[in-house]
C-alpha cells in the first residue's frame, strides 16, 4: 500500500489553525446533523456520530455548538437536508483528487467545485474518472506527543487490533483498516487506553505522485481552495508532496 498522503497531515493542521475561524466548525456541524439524521443522536449506538464528535473535539468546537447540532439532526431545532455527493478531476502536474461535499443546493455547488478546479489549472471530470486510484480504508490517528507506547508496540497492538497496517511519522501514529473494521479497532484501541486523536474513513491512494516546486505550490493552493469551500467535507489526493511544504 502506498503511503497515506502528506496532504492528509497538512489538513489536519489546518484544521487546528483555521478553527477559530468557525468555518470548521461549522463543517463539522454538519457532519453530525447527517450522522444524527441517519442513525439517532447516541453515539455509542451510532458510530458515525462518534467519530463525529471525536473530529469535533479534536479543533475544540464548543460543546454548544456540537449540542445544537444534534438537536437540528433529531429535528428539534432548524431543519436541514443536506445531500451527500462527491465530485473528481485532476489537478496540476495531472494528480487526482476526490472531494467528498454536503450541500443544500447540489447545483451551486457544482458550478462553485468546477470553478475552482479551473481556476488552479486543474479539471472536474466525470465520476469515476480517479476514484479507482484509490481504496476506501478506516484511519485512525494517534498523536505521537500523548502516546507512551513505541513503534513496535503500536504496531503489535494494532495487528492485535485487526487493523491492516500502521504508518508512522515524526508526529503521528497513523492505523490502517478495512472500512468495515474501523469500529472495532477503535473499539479495541480504547480498551486498551490508547489516546486516539480521530477515527474517521478516507480514501488513500494506491500509488502518489510526486510533485515539486512551483508545481507543489500550485497543487497545494488547489486544495487548500478546495477545502475552504463551506460544502467540502474532505479533500483526497494521490499527490506526494514534499516535506518543506507541509
Amino acid at each position: 500500500m502506498a503511503g497515506h498522503s502528506k496532504w492528509n497531515n497538512i489538513k489536519h493542521r489546518k484544521g487546528k489553525a483555521d478553527a477559530q475561524k468557525g468555518q470548521v466548525f461549522a463543517k463539522i456541524a454538519k457532519e453530525i446533523i447527517v450522522a444524527v439524521k441517519h442513525g439517532g443522536g447516541d453515539p455509542d449506538a451510532n458510530f458515525a456520530l462518534r467519530m463525529a464528535l471525536d473530529k469535533a473535539r479534536s479543533v475544540n468546537t464548543p460543546n454548544d455548538n456540537i449540542n445544537r447540532a444534534i438537536q437540528r439532526g433529531l429535528g428539534t431545532g432548524d431543519t436541514d437536508n443536506y445531500d451527500e455527493f462527491s465530485y473528481e478531476g485532476f489537478g496540476p502536474a495531472g494528480v487526482a483528487v476526490m472531494v467528498d461535499l454536503l450541500s443544500e443546493n447540489r447545483n451551486r455547488t457544482a458550478s462553485d467545485i468546477r470553478h475552482i478546479f479551473s481556476k488552479h489549472g486543474g479539471n472536474m471530470g466525470e465520476n469515476g474518472c480517479v476514484s479507482y486510484l484509490f481504496d476506501k480504508k478506516g484511519l485512525i490517528t494517534i498523536e505521537r506527543e500523548n502516546e507512551s507506547r513505541s513503534e513496535d508496540e503500536m504496531l503489535l497492538l494494532a495487528l492485535e487490533a485487526g487493523a491492516e497496517d500502521l504508518q508512522v511519522d515524526e508526529e503521528s501514529f497513523e492505523i490502517i483498516t478495512a472500512p468495515t473494521d474501523l469500529e472495532a479497532v477503535r473499539s479495541y484501541l480504547d480498551e486498551q487506553s490508547v489516546a486516539i486523536a480521530s477515527a474517521e474513513l478516507t480514501m488513500i491512494p494506491q500509488t502518489t505522485v510526486a510533485v515539486e516546486g512551483e508545481m507543489s505550490e500550485k497543487v497545494l493552493k488547489l486544495l487548500d481552495a478546495l477545502e475552504d469551500h463551506d460544502d467540502v467535507q474532505n479533500v483526497y489526493t494521490n499527490a506526494d508532496l514534499p516535506d518543506e511544504e507541509e
